[in-house]
C-alpha cells in the first residue's frame, strides 16, 4: 500500500497538506479566489480577447447560411448585430460574480446547484469544451494545409497511407496534427499571463482580413453580385428566418455565457469585465461577418459561385501556377487565420476545459493539466468525422445550447434575485451541514427542478429538429430555445425559492462577501510578509554582530 500511495501522491497537484480528503474534493489552489497579484486583466485585455475570439472561420462564414435561406446581405448582417448584441448582456450578467469575487464558473455554479450538484453542470461545460477543441483544431488544420501548400505545392499531392476507416488521409491528418502541436505551448501559460497572446490576433487579423478583401475586390473588378442580391423572403417567412438566424448567433456564444466567470475572475477591476465585453462582442462580430460577406460576394464574381470558406477561397488562388507574390499573400493570410484559430481554441475551449476539469478532479488536475487533457481528447475524438455530417452536428450543438441556457438562467437568478449579490466565499469550499451551499447533501433540488423545466419546454421542438412531425408552436418555441430555456428555468427557480427559502436569501441588493474571506486572506498575507521581514532582519542583525 505504501508504494501505491506514493504513486497516487505523485499525480496529485500541489495543495495544502492540512486539507482533509473531503476538502480535497472541492478545493485546490486553482479553484480558490484569484489572488490580487493575478488579477491582471484590464479593459483592453477583454477587448482583445473578444476580438481574438471572433476572428475565426466559423464567424467569417456565419452569414452564409442566412443568405442561402434567401435573405439579402444587409438583412443577414442585421441578424448578426441582433444575435451578438442580445447575447452580450447575458454574458456580462453571468460574468459579474466572477469579476466581483474573483472565482471561476465551477465555483460560481456551486452557489445555485450546490457543492456536489454543480458537478453535472461543470461536466456538461467541460464536455462541450473538449468537443469544440477538437472541431476548431480540425478547422485549423485546413489553414495549415493552405499555408504549407503556398510554400511547398507538392504537399497537396502527398500519398495517402491511412485506411478509409480513419475518415481522413495522410495529408489532412498531418496538417491537423501540426496545428494540434502548435497549440500545445500556449496551454502551458497561466490564465493571468496568456492575456498577452490575445493581443497578437487583434493586430494581425484586421490587417490580413482587409488585405484579403482588397485583393478579392481587385480580382473581381468590384464587390460582386451578392451585395446587389435582393431578398427572396417576405412577411412572416422573412421574420422567422431572421429570428432563427439571430438565434444561431446566440447559440454560438451560449457556451461562453455559461463559463463567463472564468475570465472575469482575472479582472483588475469589476468595470474592466463589464463595458468592454458588452460592446466588443457585437462590434467585433459585425466587423468580421461584414468582411466575410464582401469577400464571398467578390468570389462569386471571380469563380461564378460564392465561396464562403476563406480557406477554400485561398486554396483556389493557388490553382493554375500562381506567382510568387500570390503564394506569399496566400501564406500570410492563411497563417493569420491559423493563428486566429489557435487563439480561439485557447480562449474559448482550452482554458474553459481546464477550469472545469479542475473542479471535477481537484486532487489531480489543475487548469494547465485540464487544458492538456482537452487537447488529448480533441485529438482522440477524430473531429473530422463530426464535420462530415454538419447537419447532425448542428442539431447536436443546438440541443446542447438548451442545456446550457437553463444552467445560465438558474445562475443569473441566484445571484441577482435570490441572494441579491450576497456571497459567502468561505462556504464555497465548505462541505459541512448548515453551510450556505450545502443544501441537501450538497445538491440544490430547486436548481435541478428549474434546470429540467428549462429543458422540457424545448423537448418537443428538438424532436421536430431531428425530423419528426411536431406542432408548429413547439417548433417556434424551440427556435427561441435560448430565451425559453433561460426564462423558464429562471422563473421556476425564483418560485421555488419563494416557497422554500434558502440560507442567505436577501431583501436588498448588495455585492458583499459576508464571510470576509478577502479580508482574512489579506491579513494572513500581511502576517506572512511581516514574518519574512522579521526573519530577514534577524539574519542581518546576527550578521552585523558577527
Amino acid at each position: 500500500m505504501g508504494l501505491l500511495n506514493r504513486i497516487v501522491q505523485s499525480f496529485e497537484v500541489t495543495h495544502d497538506s492540512n486539507l482533509t480528503i473531503t476538502e480535497q474534493l472541492v478545493a485546490n489552489y486553482d479553484l480558490l479566489p484569484v489572488e490580487p497579484e493575478k488579477r491582471t486583466w484590464r479593459a483592453y485585455n477583454y477587448i482583445a480577447f473578444w476580438t481574438a475570439d471572433t476572428f475565426n472561420i466559423n464567424m467569417w462564414m456565419i452569414v452564409s447560411s442566412m443568405i442561402q435561406l434567401g435573405m439579402s446581405w444587409w438583412q443577414a448582417w442585421i441578424c448578426t448585430w441582433l444575435g451578438y448584441g442580445v447575447i452580450a448582456p447575458f454574458l456580462v450578467l453571468n460574468a459579474r460574480p466572477g469579476a466581483i469575487f474573483h472565482v471561476m464558473f465551477p465555483i460560481v455554479n456551486r452557489t445555485s446547484f450546490g457543492m456536489f450538484g454543480s458537478l453535472w453542470c461543470v461536466f456538461n461545460r467541460a464536455a462541450m469544451a473538449c468537443i469544440w477543441y477538437g472541431v476548431q483544431a480540425s478547422i485549423g488544420g485546413s489553414c495549415v494545409l493552405v499555408m504549407l501548400r503556398a510554400m511547398w505545392p507538392s504537399i497537396y499531392d502527398l500519398p495517402n497511407s491511412m485506411p478509409a476507416s480513419s475518415g481522413t488521409d495522410t495529408r489532412d491528418f498531418l496538417c491537423f496534427f501540426l496545428f494540434w502541436l502548435i497549440s500545445l505551448p500556449i496551454i502551458w501559460f497561466p490564465v493571468h499571463k496568456v492575456r498577452h497572446f490575445f493581443l497578437v490576433t487583434p493586430i494581425l487579423m484586421p490587417i490580413a482580413s482587409i488585405t484579403f478583401l482588397i485583393w478579392c475586390i481587385v480580382k473581381a473588378h468590384g464587390i460582386g453580385p451578392i451585395m446587389h442580391q435582393p431578398s427572396t423572403l417576405h412577411g412572416s417567412e422573412l421574420g422567422w428566418a431572421m429570428v432563427v438566424s439571430s438565434m444561431s448567433c446566440i447559440s454560438n456564444k451560449v457556451t461562453l455565457v455559461t463559463n463567463a466567470p472564468d475570465f472575469a475572475s482575472r479582472a483588475r477591476t469589476s468595470s474592466a469585465a463589464l463595458y468592454p465585453q458588452l460592446f466588443a462582442i457585437p462590434l467585433s462580430a459585425a466587423f468580421v461577418s461584414l468582411i466575410g460577406i464582401l469577400v464571398s460576394s467578390s468570389s462569386q464574381a471571380i469563380y461564378g459561385t460564392a465561396i464562403w470558406s476563406p480557406i477554400d477561397l485561398l486554396g483556389n488562388f493557388l490553382n493554375d501556377n500562381p506567382s510568387k507574390a500570390t503564394r506569399f499573400g496566400v501564406w500570410f493570410i492563411s497563417a493569420s487565420f491559423m493563428l486566429a484559430q489557435v487563439t480561439t481554441n485557447i480562449c474559448a475551449n482550452s482554458v474553459s476545459a481546464g477550469c472545469d476539469l479542475t473542479a471535477l478532479f481537484p486532487r489531480f488536475i489543475n487548469i494547465r493539466r485540464g487544458g492538456y487533457i482537452a487537447a488529448t481528447v480533441g485529438l482522440a475524438m477524430c473531429p473530422w468525422n463530426l464535420l462530415k455530417n454538419s447537419n447532425e452536428f448542428t442539431s447536436y450543438l443546438s440541443a446542447y445550447s438548451v442545456f446550457l441556457s437553463s444552467i445560465a438562467g438558474v445562475m443569473v437568478t441566484e445571484y441577482y434575485v435570490v441572494r441579491k449579490g450576497h456571497y459567502n466565499v468561505k462556504d464555497l469550499y465548505n462541505t459541512e451541514r448548515g453551510s450556505w451551499y450545502w443544501y441537501t447533501y450538497g445538491i440544490n433540488f430547486r436548481a435541478y427542478t428549474a434546470y429540467i423545466s428549462g429543458i422540457l419546454i424545448n423537448a418537443v421542438g428538438f424532436a421536430g429538429a431531428t425530423g419528426r412531425a411536431v406542432p408548429l408552436a413547439a417548433t417556434r418555441i424551440y427556435e427561441l430555445s435560448f430565451f425559453t430555456g433561460f426564462a423558464v428555468s429562471a422563473i421556476v427557480y425564483w418560485a421555488l425559492n419563494r416557497v422554500f427559502p434558502v440560507i442567505g436569501a436577501a431583501d436588498t441588493f448588495e455585492e458583499i462577501d459576508v464571510s470576509g474571506y478577502e479580508r482574512t486572506a489579506r491579513s494572513l498575507r500581511d502576517v506572512e510578509e511581516v514574518d519574512d521581514e522579521t526573519k530577514d532582519g534577524g539574519s542581518d542583525h546576527s550578521a552585523s554582530k558577527r
